[in-house]
């Protein structure tokens, strides 16, 4: 079986998380730290991108298309959008850190259908409130559903200290629409102070899957099944970037009905 917990790499590639090394067939995610000057480019056959600035400056170059000074925050935790880049399947593009630069490349099969390569204006990322109490986190929608895109969908979230997030559990794991979606995932943590851990348990029904894992700043969590709840201990705020894609773009889960509960309490 597929480690679920997968550590950084100290190097300029960070992470490269690809359909086969995480034996499923949809998401791919990847993470560069640029130094002030660097570039890399990109391009993946049959499968679109979305590029995150999630902190520093950069330009991106694409075909005739030049954006510059994409992004700008100094860290994931300030409360200002990143920058983005949307790239249908098969085109190139060139990153260029005008200072240092983390920058994340999720990936997703395509068929080149969404339109040309874009920017995602800070605008049409929305934000929103959910939960109460010690189960409120903060949400941006990168790349959702009523955006472009052939598969990928993209989310950023804060989540306070001593709250819980991505619960209740809850899970798409089945192409069940409405009532559920089949989405594979990924969880690239932060923490801040950075020296803190976050706990997110994967675990299916028939608990084929049941791992309760310590996650610390710039791990990711591989999600191919199952309900994924995170805590986050005192002391620490969690940020967290989600990629998703899997046979359809529509995100519906379904809460473990052990805990329904909490959710008709909160009603």
């Amino acid at each position: 079986m597929v480690k679920l917990l997968v550590k950084p790499a100290s190097n300029k590639q960070v992470h490269n998380i690809t359909p086969a090394s995480a034996g499923w067939e949809h998401v791919g995610f990847a993470l560069y730290d640029l130094q002030a000057g660097e570039d890399i480019s990109v391009q993946q056959p049959g499968r679109e991108l979305c590029l995150v600035v999630l902190t520093g400056t950069a330009s991106v170059c694409a075909g005739e298309k030049t954006w510059s000074a994409i992004g700008g925050r100094s860290s994931v935790f300030e409360d200002k959008a990143p920058g983005a880049i949307y790239l249908p399947a098969g085109e190139e593009a060139t990153i260029t850190a005008d200072t240092a630069v983390e920058l994340a490349v999720c990936s997703a099969p395509g068929k080149g259908a969404s339109g040309a390569a874009r920017i995602i204006e800070a605008g049409k990322m929305g934000q929103e409130v959910r939960g109460k109490e010690t189960n409120t986190r903060y949400v941006r929608n990168i790349l959702p559903e009523t955006e472009p895109a052939d598969g990928l969908l993209v989310v950023e979230v804060i989540t306070p200290s001593g709250n819980w997030s991505s619960y209740p559990p809850h899970k798409h794991d089945r192409d069940a629409l409405p009532e559920e979606s089949k989405l594979e995932e990924t969880y690239y943590h932060r923490l801040n102070p950075g020296s803190g851990y976050v706990h997110q348990r994967v675990y299916t029904d028939n608990r084929s899957i049941d791992e309760t894992l310590s996650a610390e700043d710039r791990d990711v969590v591989l999600v191919p099944e199952g309900y994924h709840p995170v805590g986050v201990p005192h002391g620490y705020t969690s940020y967290y970037l989600n990629v998703m894609a899997g046979p359809v773009r529509e995100w519906h889960f379904h809460n473990d009905p052990a805990h329904e509960w909490i959710v008709t309490q909160s009603e």
